[in-house]
């Protein structure tokens, strides 16, 4: 095969620094475009980017030209350095060190989509830390609790 062909979606999560609740209502929706935006640069195409107050989530595929670990530090730095600019309130905000990512079925695209647009009923009964550990017990994901939170 003379051509290198890649489709690979992608399910990822990571909080706030000790998941403050520091993504309000204010720059929410703004902040979920910037991330889309910054997957697109990136040539990682945004299905679906969104969250709650204390974490986000971002649907995408993953381009055959970045590292899942390039691409998160990409987005967190990015996105961090964005966010602070847009207000004293925000001037302490900061994402946690670690995150999540987890393949997706392109058949479950519609799925994990409407999840994550869900959120905010989603979050009235389940914490962030038991939906993360709820990805890694479905992707049997071996961990050790106390390294995954800061």
């Amino acid at each position: 095969m003379g051509q290198s062909l890649s489709k690979v979606y992608v399910h990822i999560t990571f909080s706030t620094k000790h998941r403050q609740p520091l993504i309000d209502s204010q720059i929410k929706n703004v902040l979920f475009e910037y991330i889309g935006g910054i997957c697109k640069g990136l040539e990682c195409k945004p299905i679906r980017v969104g969250g709650h107050d204390d974490h986000i989530h971002i649907l995408c595929t993953l381009s055959k030209k970045i590292t899942q670990m390039t691409l998160l530090e990409e987005i967190k730095k990015r996105s961090s350095k964005w966010i602070k600019l847009k207000g004293n309130q925000h001037q302490n905000f900061y994402w946690q060190n670690g995150y999540g990512i987890f393949s997706v079925n392109p058949s479950e695209i519609d799925i994990v989509s409407s999840y994550i647009d869900n959120q905010e009923k989603h979050h009235k009964t389940k914490s962030f830390k038991n939906e993360f550990r709820a990805f890694l017990i479905k992707y049997d994901v071996a961990y050790e609790e106390k390294y995954v939170w800061d």
